[in-house]
Parts: C-alpha cells; sequence; structure tokens
C-alpha cells in the first residue's frame, strides 16, 4: 500500500496551480504532483517546466486511463465538475471537486447519487474555510448547544470587491453559459456552505438580486436574500463585489447567547447565565425602569469570550487536500464529504429562482423551472453557450 498518493491536476490555471504549490511545498506530505492535464500547450508547456518529473496530458480523460494517479482534484469550470468527477469515480480514481460542486442541484444530485454507488472510492469537495479553526470551533460551540437553538442570523460578506478589469480579462468571467452566474458561483460559494454548516439549512428562501448593477456584465454583483429556517427563525445573506472597503460579519443570535464573526478571523461568544426568556420574565416593572434609566447593566446575566485564531488561506487549503490524502490512505474522516456541495448550489439557485420569479422560493423548488429560467438566459447573452447546454442537455436525457 502506497504512503503518497499520486494526484492528477484537472487544469493547470489560478487553482491548480496553487494547488501543486503547496504540495511541492511540502504543506501536503500525504499528496505527490504526479500529472498534470490542461487543454492549452502553453500552459501544459509551463506546466512541464515547473513540474518536469509529473506526466502532462491534454485532457482528463487520457490522465485517467493512463494509470499515472490515484486521485485527481477538479480545477475546470463550474458547468464540467460532476462530469469529470463522475469520469473518475467510474474508474475507481478518488476525486476531489473544486467549488462549486455544479451550476445546478440536478447535475450536482446525479454526482451524488453516482459517488454513493461507488463507496469505497473517496469523494470530497474543497470548501477550505471549513478547515478555519475558527468556523471549527465555532460549530463545535454551536453543537454543544452553548448558545441555544439559533433564532436569527446574518451575514454580510462584500469582500469580493472585482473591478471591470477583472471581468474584462477573460470572455468567460461572468457569464451564464461559461461560468453559470456571478458572485454566488464564484465568490461566495463558501460562506453559502457555512452558513449553513453552522446554522443548518432554510426552509424558503425570498431575494433581491441586482444583474450588472455596478459592472458591466449580465450576471449578479448585488445580492440579499432572506431566508426562512422555520418556526420563526428568520436570516439574511447580502454579498456583492462592488464594496470597495468590504465587510465580512457573521452574527448568530440564539436563546442563550449570541456569536459575532467578524473578517473571518476573530469571534466574540457572548453567553447567557441562562435563556434570554427567563431573564425577561425575572424583569420585575422597577427594574423595567432601570432598564430604561440605563441604571441596570445587563452584562450582569452574561459573560463573553474572545476567539482569535491565525490561519493562512494556503493552509486552510493545504489541509482540506491533506485530509482527502488521508482520507484515502488510512479512513480519516473527511472535513468536507463531496455529497454536501448540493447544499450551497441548492441555496444559490433558489437565490436566483426567486429574484427571476420575483416570489419566495422553497428550497425544494421544481427543478426543471429553474433549468427553464437559467436557459433564456445563457440564449440572452448570446455568448458561447457550449458548457451550459452540454450540462442542460445532459440531465435532461
Amino acid at each position: 500500500m502506497r504512503d503518497v498518493v499520486r494526484l492528477g491536476i484537472i487544469g493547470y490555471g489560478t487553482q491548480g496551480s496553487m494547488y501543486a504549490r503547496l504540495i511541492d511545498e511540502g504543506l501536503v506530505p500525504s499528496l505527490a504532483v504526479a500529472a498534470i492535464a490542461d487543454p492549452d500547450e502553453a500552459t501544459r508547456d509551463r506546466a512541464s517546466a515547473e513540474f518536469p518529473s509529473a506526466q502532462v496530458f491534454t485532457d482528463h480523460i487520457s490522465m485517467l486511463d493512463s494509470g499515472a494517479v490515484d486521485a485527481v482534484v477538479t480545477c475546470v469550470p463550474h458547468y464540467l465538475h460532476p462530469a469529470y468527477a463522475m469520469a473518475a469515480l467510474e474508474r475507481g480514481i478518488h476525486v476531489l471537486v473544486e467549488k462549486p460542486a455544479g451550476v445546478f442541484t440536478r447535475q450536482v444530485a446525479e454526482l451524488n447519487a453516482f459517488a454513493a454507488e461507488h463507496p469505497h472510492v473517496t469523494f470530497g469537495i474543497m470548501f477550505n474555510q471549513r478547515n478555519n479553526p475558527l468556523y471549527r470551533r465555532l460549530r463545535e460551540i454551536l453543537a454543544a448547544g452553548e448558545i441555544g437553538s439559533v433564532l436569527r442570523t446574518n451575514w454580510v460578506i462584500t469582500t469580493w470587491w472585482r473591478p471591470q478589469g477583472y471581468y474584462d480579462s477573460s470572455a468567460w468571467r461572468a457569464t451564464w453559459g461559461s461560468e453559470g452566474g456571478g458572485v454566488l458561483v464564484n465568490q461566495a460559494p463558501h460562506q453559502l456552505d457555512l452558513w449553513q454548516w453552522l446554522c443548518g439549512a432554510p426552509q424558503k428562501v425570498f431575494a433581491k438580486v441586482a444583474y450588472g448593477f455596478q459592472r458591466d456584465i449580465v450576471v449578479e454583483d448585488e445580492v440579499n436574500a432572506l431566508v426562512d429556517f422555520g418556526e420563526g427563525v428568520t436570516g439574511t445573506f447580502t454579498t456583492s463585489t462592488h464594496d470597495l472597503r468590504g465587510t465580512d460579519r457573521l452574527e448568530i443570535v440564539g436563546e442563550r447567547g449570541k456569536i459575532v464573526v467578524e473578517g473571518s478571523r476573530v469571534a466574540e461568544v457572548t453567553r447567557y447565565e441562562r435563556l434570554e426568556r427567563e431573564i425577561s420574565a425575572s424583569i420585575d416593572s422597577d427594574a423595567v425602569k432601570r432598564v430604561f434609566s440605563g441604571e441596570l447593566d445587563p452584562s450582569q446575566f452574561y459573560t463573553t469570550e474572545r476567539l482569535e485564531f491565525t490561519s493562512r488561506w494556503g493552509e486552510q487549503h493545504a489541509g482540506v487536500l491533506e485530509n482527502f490524502a488521508r482520507n484515502i490512505l488510512d479512513g480519516t474522516p473527511l472535513i468536507a464529504p463531496g455529497a454536501d456541495g448540493i447544499d450551497g448550489v441548492r441555496l444559490a439557485n433558489a437565490i436566483h429562482l426567486s429574484s427571476w420569479l420575483g416570489v419566495e422560493v422553497d428550497m425544494d423548488f421544481d427543478e426543471e423551472t429553474y433549468l427553464s429560467e437559467l436557459e433564456k438566459r445563457v440564449h440572452a447573452e448570446g455568448g458561447d453557450a457550449t458548457l451550459a447546454t452540454a450540462a442542460i442537455e445532459g440531465v435532461r436525457k
């Protein structure tokens, strides 16, 4: 049995080359870069120069059939993630899918079902923020009930500022036909995953989304969504790519505490001495007057803890890669199982669909309605629709 997993990198762009460097720098000791596949000749030449010991292929099928790799990571356009992952799984090759798992739920559900038929092949997804020690600690706090049941949660994540030149740099960026959307499918999938990983999945969503609001693009660059978790519990999610200053603030209000996260790095955890409703019931009329006059200090009812961790972005990716390899080698539980990828895709789809139809949408929305609305936008933009058309037709067969 090997003590190092031979990794094939499908797509040697920004992400694929970063993963290769992390492995080369020794940050992922259980992986070795064994092969690289990319359709672009200049990119292949660069890959050969940077990793002369790796085999280089023009396409993923040649790599998968070569016998050179035990596992692959899919650093390709979003529409291709499910098909490329299934091609690997079919051959018994372990696969780590880049986020998002796909563009729409039907193709991701197909991938998950296919993966379930191959239970002995490792299937993970690159949700590197799950490896952020701050969010891992917060998940423990929430799971232990330290702030009680969640009553409300809000996330403002607008640290994705992208100038127009970013969108103009490539014809596939910010398109329905090639990328499958804007900020929801490119920048914010990690937060769509984390939000539900921490607080659970909502039942309904109503969204106001602006398309080409502050950038010359056809996809979304401004999102405001109101979600309903049921039993009166609500949440909001705001994201954009035109906020020059940017904010990253997550609030989770519970029945016996509160969590406030700033910058995905620092959190203040407040724990009430008992349920807030019990504290409320203990305040008699005289005490109410002291509340209004400022004489009653609410801090007597709670304690606060500050959490702060130092975690470099690359270390988070390296941690997921190493965890993926260890799962293959010794069964270490995955930080981010591939099947979890559908949750963020479903929420992004529901937000899009709500904004397109102007109505509140159930999270079990009709998938065919979503595909039809997506097709309208793919055709209207008039660009290269090859990827979108193939993916949509593929799930309709």
